[in-house]
């Protein structure tokens, strides 16, 4: 990939064509190489029992970050392998930033990280954090 704005273009056509990712309305906000920023705002069927967000969103922004990150290192196909989520406190914020980036590329494996917070928070203090492993196909 070539350059910052040609990634996010990129990045911006592979979620277009992702039905969850549509009815998140998930917005790319940064892509570059190795790393990605996410952006998702509030909306109240995110929400779990307590009005937080939901972990199956969480988890879900996790993987998309983690993926998206992959993508910019090796390309389009890929398929996560294993994921993993910690949710270190109750996630609240009126927009959630996830941002993903690459551990390790490699042609066979791609090991990446994301953490979420809250656009307005303090970004040293997520609500959560997860680590994906990728595959190419």
């Amino acid at each position: 990939m070539a350059d910052s704005s040609e990634m996010l273009s990129q990045m911006r056509d592979i979620s277009k064509v992702a039905l969850f990712n549509n009815w998140l309305d998930l917005q790319i906000a940064a892509a570059s190489l190795g790393e990605v920023e996410l952006r998702l705002r509030w909306r109240p069927e995110f929400g779990q029992y307590n009005g937080f967000l939901h972990a199956g969103i969480v988890a879900g922004l996790i993987d998309t970050a983690c993926g998206f990150a992959a993508v910019t290192m090796v390309g389009p196909g890929v398929l996560a392998s294993q994921f993993s989520v910690r949710c270190l406190r109750p996630a609240v914020a009126e927009t959630f930033v996830v941002r993903g980036r690459v551990v390790k590329p490699g042609k066979q494996q791609v090991f990446t990280s994301a953490e979420l917070f809250g656009l307005d928070g303090d970004p040293a203090k997520p609500f959560a954090v997860g680590d994906a492993l990728l595959v190419p196909t």
